[in-house]
């Protein structure tokens, strides 16, 4: 990935969730996928934060899907838990972005991890971060 490692997207965005029981296993914690859909929340409300709803970037006929995912667990998260998630943007390149993510229940990291998307239009095709959108996130100058 060309990447711009600009100071200026790496505002942290925080999102509050609370952990519903359905996201719980056998044992009482958070299954391991729930993570991902928690990084999901996190990057959604970033975006929004940033003035870029998802509904706006389909509507435009742009679309951000997953091209790699990581989580590093560190401690369990567990039914009726306050948590926050807090999302960065750590590099990005003409086509894609690297969402950074820390899982923490007060001071207490409990994961973290990032995931890589590629831009692409309804025909599935890596296309260009739109400009606005670029300076919108703190990488500007054409594209991302």
């Amino acid at each position: 990935m060309g990447v711009n490692n600009g100071s200026a997207g790496r505002a942290r965005v925080a999102t509050p969730l609370r952990v519903r029981y359905a996201e719980t296993d056998a044992m009482g914690v958070v299954y391991y996928g729930n993570y991902l859909t928690y990084f999901e929340d996190g990057r959604v409300a970033y975006l929004q934060r940033k003035g870029i709803p998802y509904s706006e970037m389909e509507a435009a006929g742009v679309f951000m899907p997953v091209a790699e995912a990581y989580c590093k667990y560190r401690a369990p998260a567990r039914f009726e838990d306050e948590l926050t998630v807090e999302t960065s943007i750590a590099a990005a390149g003409r086509a894609n972005v690297r969402f950074d993510y820390v899982v923490r229940r007060g001071d207490e990291v409990l994961a973290d991890g990032y995931t890589v998307h590629v831009a692409c239009g309804r025909d599935g095709r890596p296309v260009r971060i739109p400009a606005a959108w670029a300076e919108k996130l703190g990488f500007p100058g054409g594209g991302v």
